[in-house]
């Protein structure tokens, strides 16, 4: 893509986060779908926490493009820097995870993470919206230009300190109301949530390896050239 088609592209999902952001926003607003926000808010699923991600990231590679086209640099250090730390340790590894995750227990029995009453309360492309395209605005990115990965120790313990801290704030809504987040972690036993909690950590490391090889896949040959 040309600097000019990277911009508009990322200008293109940064809207559409932001407009996912607000309607759902707005739809907590409903007596009937803000039932679905107690104990927590919108703010205790990893899908919401998700999006708001993506609007950040996206948020950032806009103010990169901007600064690129403005000052003519190639790099912009700071910015650049951090739009990479944040893709390559958040927004890629989460995206996935929450796009896989989602699907796969969908797939098996979707009563143990979104309820087919829900299909009566949120349209089927907004489920598609926080849930499906979100995989693929993370691969176009990978392919649209090189992420400088931080060194692994880094990055994992990032990744390693964003994962502790959700399952953290999970455990707490549960202490305090009595209910948990998502219906499948009623179903487990404590050392099956710790087998699952653990198991889905594992899963993220896989996801950020597969980027950090992904992205060396694409790129390394062209800087080699």
């Amino acid at each position: 893509m040309t600097r000019t088609s990277t911009c508009v592209y990322h200008l293109f999902v940064l809207s559409w986060y932001i407009f996912l952001n607000f309607y759902i926003s707005r739809e907590g607003e409903d007596p009937r779908k803000s039932q679905i926000f107690l104990n927590g808010g919108q703010w205790k699923y990893l899908t919401f926490l998700n999006l708001v991600l993506q609007a950040i990231f996206f948020g950032v590679a806009c103010l990169e493009d901007v600064l690129k086209r403005t000052k003519g640099k190639k790099d912009i250090k700071f910015v650049t820097a951090f739009r990479d730390l944040l893709f390559t340790t958040l927004a890629f590894p989460i995206s996935t995870f929450v796009f896989l995750s989602f699907w796969i227990l969908f797939l098996y029995d979707r009563e143990l993470v979104y309820p087919k009453a829900l299909d009566n309360i949120f349209p089927v492309w907004l489920n598609h919206g926080m849930h499906t395209f979100i995989l693929p605005f993370s691969l176009v990115e990978v392919i649209l230009r090189p992420h400088c990965y931080p060194l692994r120790k880094k990055g994992l313990t990032l990744l390693a300190a964003a994962c502790l801290a959700y399952v953290s704030r999970v455990l707490w809504i549960y202490s305090e109301t009595g209910t948990w987040v998502y219906p499948v972690f009623a179903k487990l036993s404590p050392g099956g949530l710790a087998a699952f909690f653990s198991l889905s950590y594992i899963f993220t490391i896989g996801i950020y390896l597969f980027g950090e090889k992904l992205n060396h896949w694409k790129w390394a040959k062209r800087h080699l050239a």
